[in-house]
């Protein structure tokens, strides 16, 4: 099982940037697919971004695309996610999750129920 700790949220005004980070222990991120999810209050856990153990394929979902990054540094073992032009209704938890499977086409790394590690959250507000 391996163990993740979020960091880096905080409040930002609408246009703003923030980058997260999620450092991991306990399995090289080189042989994990990782993924990052948010929850607003009153929401369900949505998909927001996933990268690939194998060639650092990403995706993305639409309400993030082109705003939303992706990446990871193997060396420190850690994933990241930069936000740019952020806007209100990306006010949520954001946590970050590992899974275990290695083979499923990318695209298909949006449901939750594939990752079975999860960080503890951080929380990101998005003010007018």
């Amino acid at each position: 099982q391996v163990q993740l700790v979020e960091s880096g949220g905080g409040l930002v005004q609408a246009g703003g940037s923030l980058r997260l980070s999620c450092a991991a222990s306990g399995r090289p991120l080189s042989s994990t697919t990782m993924a990052w999810f948010r929850q607003a209050p009153g929401k369900e856990r949505e998909f927001v971004a996933t990268i690939s153990w194998s060639f650092g394929t990403t995706y993305y979902a639409d309400s993030v695309k082109g705003r939303f990054t992706i990446s990871r540094d193997n060396a420190k073992n850690t994933v990241y996610l930069q936000m740019n032009s952020l806007k209100p209704e990306d006010t949520a938890v954001y946590y970050c999750a590992a899974t275990n499977l290695k083979y499923r086409p990318i695209a298909t790394m949006t449901d939750a129920r594939y990752f079975s590690s999860w960080g503890q959250g951080t929380q990101v507000t998005v003010s007018v």
